[in-house]
């Protein structure tokens, strides 16, 4: 069943299927590059789900599962939205992190698991998205990267929170400091994925994976992951707040507007 509420949306499908819930990110087109209208859609997908597995009329809701449609889950930010706020780019990259911090808080207090599938480019908000899922299954085609700095942006979305418990304060410093790209076979071995399967068996593996968790105990697997990650959520909530301050300052720096413009700018083969 798809969600009335949310579920026309060009930007974000979220179902409803038996006890597994799924938000799907459907601007493929885009390489799902979030601006305020993509994070605002996701953050109120990420809500609905809050409320059927917390709220007085619970849904049943065993498992969320999130995925992305399109070659890539998710490119970062979108980078033509920012730049075309003019002298108001600031706020409006405060807007935008603070909606998407409030996806990413959501997604890591929901009491049941989260699985998340990624294919192609996983950069800059797709990261904070992964990090924040419980498992994440990914196809051979995916990539991370954090590419913030090297726009002259600092992360958001939980990612320098995350990323040193994950992997380690040598290992975060590394990917966000150099920009450099991570494989999908090192991601694994670090332990960001699960597993990683062919392109083609991506959406059955993590399905599979999805509904076991979605048909199993729900309040054994709700209340082992609370043990697991504890009251963890307060640090990520004063940090997101510390994340949003900070990239929507450095948005401001001339340095950074003119790095997201080049970016930006069309290039001939030979340029």
């Amino acid at each position: 069943m798809t969600h009335p509420a949310l579920g026309a949306t060009a930007l974000v499908r979220l179902e409803k299927d038996g006890h597994l819930a799924r938000i799907v990110l459907s601007r493929g087109q885009t390489g799902n590059a979030f601006d305020l209208e993509l994070v605002t859609a996701l953050r109120d997908a990420v809500e609905q789900v809050l409320h059927w597995t917390t709220g007085p009329d619970r849904g049943g809701v065993g498992a969320l599962l999130l995925r992305a449609e399109g070659r890539n889950f998710s490119v970062g930010g979108d980078l033509r939205s920012f730049t075309a706020q003019g002298e108001a780019i600031g706020s409006y990259v405060r807007e935008v992190a603070d909606a998407a911090h409030d996806a990413v808080l959501g997604l890591a207090g929901l009491r049941v698991p989260v699985v998340a599938e990624v294919q192609g480019a996983v950069a800059g908000v797709g990261v904070g998205l992964a990090l924040a899922a419980d498992m994440v299954v990914a196809a051979r085609s995916a990539n991370l990267r954090l590419a913030y700095t090297a726009l002259g942006l600092t992360p958001d979305c939980g990612a320098s929170w995350m990323l040193p418990r994950l992997v380690g304060e040598r290992r975060a410093l590394d990917l966000v400091l150099t920009n450099r790209v991570l494989g999908a076979a090192e991601a694994e071995t670090w332990g960001l994925f699960r597993s990683v399967v062919d392109d083609e068996e991506l959406r059955s593996v993590g399905e599979e994976l999805a509904r076991s968790l979605a048909s199993g105990h729900t309040h054994a697997l709700a209340q082992s992951k609370f043990l697991i990650r504890g009251d963890g959520l307060d640090g990520l909530r004063d940090h997101l707040e510390c994340e949003a301050e900070t990239i929507a300052v450095a948005g401001t720096l001339p340095r950074t507007r003119a790095a997201m413009q080049e970016f930006l700018r069309p290039r001939t083969p030979h340029s």
